[in-house]
């Protein structure tokens, strides 16, 4: 395997790792992830919704650094934040 498929592959289990780690830890309404050639940021994303929750829970950071993925956007709508990251 060269070294270029294998970190395509390492970073795609990393931010699986990760949306797997934010269903565990925090109700979501939705975690998805999405590959570099479908996503808006050039990059592989983990996009979630937060339930009952108007910021970003420490625990929900924790697991993004974890992940060494970067927090890209938050929004707050009806109690639920939405948040996208990239690594």
């Amino acid at each position: 395997m060269s070294k270029l498929v294998r970190c395509v592959v390492e970073n795609r289990q990393r931010v699986k790792r990760a949306a797997r780690a934010l269903r565990a830890t925090v109700p979501t309404v939705l975690v998805e992830t999405t590959p570099p050639v479908r996503s808006e940021h050039d990059a592989r994303t983990l996009d979630a919704v937060l339930r009952d929750t108007e910021s970003v829970p420490p625990a929900v950071l924790r697991e993004l650094a974890l992940a060494d993925l970067t927090l890209r956007s938050t929004s707050s709508q009806a109690g639920h934040q939405h948040l996208v990251a990239t690594g």
